[in-house]
């Protein structure tokens, strides 16, 4: 860890904007370093990584797969993915693997407990990766800053994957996990109540996922829920809220067009997003509420916070999600790390907005806690 970060991670706490934004909170976390906050620029660390493997992949960020084959199309992607990180906790947040059952069958989870024998809330995790892959390895430890900075138990979910295990096989896994969570609070330390459901890329789409469902089955299970880039619409269709993709809605620099740009394109693709089509197969439509969130209701729903990457494909459809939460009565807040790019918090140690985005998602997690406990004690 760079002898600097401390200083990084203070100066992203510090230099915080928040503003009013069609009806839900934005905020804007800039460039630490930065003071001029120059826009159209990309963070030094995670330009330095981009422009790594950009010059060291053969065609740049295109990767040349025939997705007629699915199965090697799924295991180049995966060998792809994932990055070697650090634990900041220090070795202060114990991990404990187990398999629980599952309505599919078996299913991994990795359950992450901060020191000190009290009961804790609860937060499911479920990890990105396109929903053909990711691991619970590349997630451990941004779970255990989480886990740490929320005083809570953890719950790291390895759902099923496409395209040997397509929709809603992953859904049904997620859903499972924070049942058994709730049903076996006791023994995990938890409290009993309402927990939160957290993920990142595809694991944001499951966590959004399981606060719908939670609300249509009405457990009441969950009661809050944040989502780090979320894929909401993956089939990019047209909705009332916008978020059309377009380049111009990006404020890039010249110094920083050689990685931003192909970055970008890279992640739109020709249109055809062979993800979508491994991940679904035919079992439901690209506006399925359970595929494709924004395309659901969204009334009714806990109260949410979305975190997003300034360069990220993925940014205005995430935007146009939290107005629609926000047009639909639900408590939102939008976080934008400005100069970063999809998957930065896989590079916990490397990048200080790894730990700010767990430090900003374990406050809203107290504060929404609290906020329930104490609207039922004043229903008591």
């Amino acid at each position: 860890m760079d002898a600097r970060y401390p200083e990084w991670l203070e100066a992203l706490e510090r230099k915080t904007r928040s503003e009013q934004r069609d009806g839900y909170t934005f905020v804007t976390k800039p460039i630490p370093e930065d003071e001029a906050d120059a826009p159209g620029r990309m963070d030094p660390r995670v330009y330095a990584v981009q422009k790594k493997l950009f010059d060291e992949m053969p065609q740049g960020f295109s990767l040349p797969l025939d997705p007629s084959d699915p199965i090697a199309f799924a295991k180049t992607m995966r060998a792809l993915m994932g990055w070697d990180n650090e634990d900041v906790t220090g070795g202060a947040v114990s991990a404990v693997g187990r398999t629980i059952e599952g309505s599919g069958g078996p299913i991994p989870v990795r359950i992450y407990t901060p020191p000190g024998e009290r009961l804790r809330r609860a937060i499911v995790f479920f990890h990105g990766g396109g929903f053909i892959g990711g691991t619970l390895r590349t997630v451990e430890n941004p779970c255990k800053c989480l886990a740490l900075r929320a005083d809570a138990v953890v719950v790291s979910v390895d759902y099923r994957l496409a395209p040997e295990h397509p929709f809603p096989a992953g859904v049904d896994d997620c859903w499972d996990a924070v049942r058994w969570v709730s049903e076996h609070a006791g023994e995990l330390g938890v409290r009993p109540g309402p927990l939160a459901v957290a993920g990142d890329s595809a694991g944001g789409n499951l966590a959004a996922v399981c606060a719908l469902r939670d609300r249509d089955e009405r457990t009441g299970r969950i009661g809050y829920q944040a989502l780090i880039y979320p894929t909401v619409n993956m089939g990019a269709l047209p909705t009332e809220e916008g978020g059309e993709w377009k380049l111009d809605a990006y404020e890039i620099s010249d110094e920083h067009r050689d990685v931003i740009i192909p970055d970008l394109l890279a992640m739109k693709g020709d249109g055809t997003n062979p993800l979508l089509r491994l991940y679904l197969q035919d079992n439901a439509e690209p506006d399925h509420p359970y595929a494709a969130p924004l395309h659901a209701d969204l009334s009714g729903l806990p109260e949410t916070l979305i975190a997003t990457a300034e360069y990220d494909y993925l940014r205005l459809e995430d935007e146009a999600y939290a107005r629609k939460l926000a047009k639909a009565g639900v408590a939102t807040t939008l976080i934008q790390y400005n100069g970063t790019s999809h998957g930065f918090m896989d590079k916990s140690g490397l990048f200080p907005q790894v730990e700010d985005v767990m430090k900003e998602i374990a406050a809203g997690f107290r504060r929404a806690m609290n906020r329930l406990e104490e609207k039922e004690r004043a229903t008591e």
